[in-house]
């Protein structure tokens, strides 16, 4: 149990975002004391003064007979007017100062340094944005946002490889996310809007009416306000859980009134391979998709069982080679290091068996144990890799990764991630997933089409994001569809 007390700010959620990797979220209390009284484990007293000579940081851990203290001067923060600024910095500051305390107290360092959002790539552009060279950005992320070294590399690396594909910034050119929420089963690791076949499939035809209504309105939106197309990722759910006729019908609307000479990618989720034939591959195909996933997680059989993938490896290598015939030839492969119950062996044999099949792309995510998941509700805690593993895991699949000759374009995290790691896509020069770096990076405006989809507004001027999310109960969906579609005109009418 760690009992905090913040003096001089109120910042309990940034705290807890720190404090979190080091022990249970339910474990963290905050109190208004000073002192710890004998019951308390760990004793926490993070404390900020601002005066004229700058803000004064000093945050102290107490506990088990032992204790350290940290001491930061930071020069006055300089306030455009309205205060966000300033605390957003003041934040900073807290975060930065307690997590050097809990390095030195629980002798565990955070990869990622205080860079706790899903999205540290997005503030490494910020700082490029500004005009700053390298060198200062990879120091100042090591010693103030106190990021690993490998860790700051790789950010940057991937902030220069996603600046070719996102800027310039073009307000008037928008992507479009297309949701399709069903599954054939639901995987215990699952937090996302979906909805299994068996009990919700009978609404399956009404949602693709629905959808199309929605794509044409979307489009009809786009044209009426002067905007372009650049990329469309149809994800789910399993798209390709529809069967063919559903299928084709919502690829042929997209194709008819999305696409044009401006869109620079248009994939689709062809996800799991238990639901692909040649039929669904090749009608992809023909409506002009030029990028698909074909996604295993895993090639361990006993390990499909555990998570609740009905699909077998051979399933896998069946589907990679129909979609190789069908003329695919941009395949991406999600795996998942950390799943309950694998070691770095396990790893290693997924990771020879993609190799053999030489994709365009690997997208490695590391496990997270979310909230919604069916992992949490069923408490796999006992079977989930130990942190110092899911990193060797980590570090196996980027080696064996890069010897396939592809490169790291695009990162993201999760909160609740095994060991605290993070997600990577890598490519083959050329082959790089453009959606996938605006979605993550924020400088596009998304249109989100579909039960549970949002939509991000861009507004550039004002360095802001506005969010819309469509309702993610599938009925709720159906029930207002002709609404969400007519609102489209009005939401794009407004950036």
């Amino acid at each position: 149990m760690i009992t905090v007390f913040a003096e001089g700010h109120d910042y309990h959620y940034e705290v807890s975002d720190i404090l979190a990797n080091y022990v249970r979220r339910n474990e963290i209390e905050f109190v208004e004391c000073r002192l710890p009284d004998e019951n308390r484990d760990v004793f926490v007293h993070s404390i900020k003064r601002a005066d004229s000579s700058g803000i004064k940081l000093e945050c102290s851990i107490t506990g088990g007979g032992r204790s350290v203290c940290e001491l930061d001067l930071f020069e006055p923060v300089k306030d455009k007017g309205d205060g966000y600024e300033a605390r957003k910095l003041y934040k900073r500051y807290v975060k930065h100062n307690l997590l050097k305390a809990a390095e030195r107290f629980f002798d565990k360092s955070l990869p990622w340094g205080i860079l706790t959002g899903i999205r540290p790539v997005k503030m490494i552009h910020k700082l490029m944005d500004e005009g700053l060279g390298q060198q200062y950005i990879l120091k100042h992320l090591v010693e103030f946002y106190r990021l690993s070294p490998e860790r700051a590399r790789l950010g940057i690396d991937i902030a220069l490889t996603e600046r070719k594909f996102i800027i310039p910034y073009d307000r008037k050119k928008v992507s479009v996310y297309i949701s399709i929420p069903f599954c054939p089963t639901r995987c215990s690791y699952c937090s996302f809007t979906s909805n299994e076949m068996s009990r919700w499939g009978r609404f399956a035809d009404q949602y693709t009416e629905c959808l199309t209504d929605e794509i044409k309105a979307t489009a009809a939106a786009l044209n009426n306000n002067g905007f372009l197309c650049d990329t469309v990722y149809v994800g789910g759910g399993t798209p390709t859980a529809l069967n063919l006729s559903q299928l084709k019908k919502i690829l042929k609307n997209i194709r008819r009134h999305l696409i044009s000479h401006e869109t620079r990618e248009f994939t689709v989720e062809a996800g799991r391979p238990d639901t692909l034939d040649k039929g669904k591959l090749e009608a992809i195909k023909e409506y002009g998709a030029n990028r698909i996933g074909i996604n295993p997680q895993t090639m361990n059989k006993k390990t499909l069982e555990i998570i609740g993938r009905k699909h077998s490896p051979a399933d896998t290598l069946s589907a990679f080679e129909t979609a190789r015939r069908m003329g695919h030839n941009n395949i991406n492969m999600d795996i998942i290091v950390g799943l309950p119950g694998e070691n770095t062996d396990m790893v290693e044999h997924t990771l020879s068996e993609i190799t053999g099949l030489k994709p365009e792309g690997v997208t490695v995510h590391t496990l997270a144990v979310k909230r919604a998941s069916r992992l949490r509700e069923e408490s796999f805690g006992s079977r989930l890799v130990p942190e110092q593993e899911a990193e060797a895991m980590m570090k196996l699949s980027q080696r064996r990764i890069v010897d396939m000759g592809m490169k790291p374009y695009y990162l993201y995290r999760q909160k609740s991630m095994v060991g605290n790691l993070e997600n990577i896509g890598y490519s083959l020069p050329g082959f790089e997933g453009i959606y996938n770096m605006q979605i993550m990076e924020e400088k596009q405006t998304i249109i989100g089409i579909g039960a549970g989809a949002v939509t991000k507004l861009v507004f550039h001027e004002e360095d802001r994001l506005e969010r819309k999310q469509n309702p993610k109960s599938l009925e709720h969906y159906l029930k207002r569809s002709r609404q969400i579609a007519g609102e489209k005109l009005e939401i794009l009418s407004n950036i």
